[in-house]
């Protein structure tokens, strides 16, 4: 496990991007794991940035989305494909068709998790991108006894959904369920990149990824993947530190 520290977010996002751009300069095909949120934003400004200099192209590339809320009418403006659309894939020269958000609107969300499954295993993620919950989710994989290894219906705890609350008017009109890819389907990507900013998540990032595997903190199973980066600002990494 490879784990950077950054005194400002432009070099974390300049650095994060860079490492994007050149796996899809080496594998223009390269198939993405994506995820929404604060954390990803400023990296996916300075990829567009990258975009329209030219330097990368994402024409061939095809990106799955680690999650989407359940129940959020199509075009909803914190639904995360329209989150994907407004951040990152309205902005540059990706075909919309190679792009996978899981469906939460699907008369058969079973169905549909078992879908996304088939189609991760098809496609192989080279590099998967992730943020990292206060209780240490990712994906929304939360803490649990047992965790799923494949996609999967979960119902939101309480404390992720009053942390999403606000990009709604109000806790109401937050989903009580998403669908997300499981900690399995994670696993299999390549390489990871986690990224965490912030000081509120500093004892968060210590424990997941110097405490013991558990399934109590998902991150934790980062741990066992042979390839993982992980990109922290100077508050999150405060405890690797003396």
């Amino acid at each position: 496990m490879n784990i950077l520290t950054f005194q400002t977010n432009e070099e974390l996002n300049q650095i994060a991007a860079g490492i994007f751009a050149s796996l899809i300069q080496t594998k223009p095909n390269a198939v993405l794991g994506l995820a929404t949120g604060s954390t990803p934003i400023g990296i996916y400004q300075e990829l567009i940035r990258l975009n329209e200099k030219k330097y990368v192209s994402f024409k061939n590339v095809r990106s799955f989305n680690l999650d989407e809320y359940v129940g959020l009418p199509e075009g909803h403006p914190e639904s995360y494909m329209s989150f994907m659309n407004k951040q990152l894939f309205d902005h540059i020269d990706i075909n919309k068709e190679n792009t996978r958000v899981p469906n939460g609107n699907a008369a058969d969300l079973e169905h549909e998790c078992k879908q996304y499954d088939e189609m991760l295993s098809d496609a192989s993620i080279d590099l998967q991108l992730l943020g990292l919950g206060h209780n240490g989710h990712i994906g929304f994989n939360e803490p649990d006894q047992n965790l799923h290894a494949g996609t999967h219906l979960v119902q939101l705890k309480e404390e992720t959904r009053q942390a999403n609350k606000r990009f709604f008017d109000s806790i109401d009109e937050v989903p009580t369920q998403a669908v997300t890819m499981g900690v399995g389907s994670i696993l299999k990507a390549k390489m990871i990149m986690l990224v965490v900013r912030g000081a509120d998540k500093a004892d968060i990032v210590h424990r997941a990824l110097t405490g013991p595997v558990t399934t109590e903190v998902p991150a934790s199973l980062l741990q066992t993947h042979p390839n993982v980066v992980v990109l922290l600002d100077k508050e999150a990494a405060q405890h690797f530190h003396g």
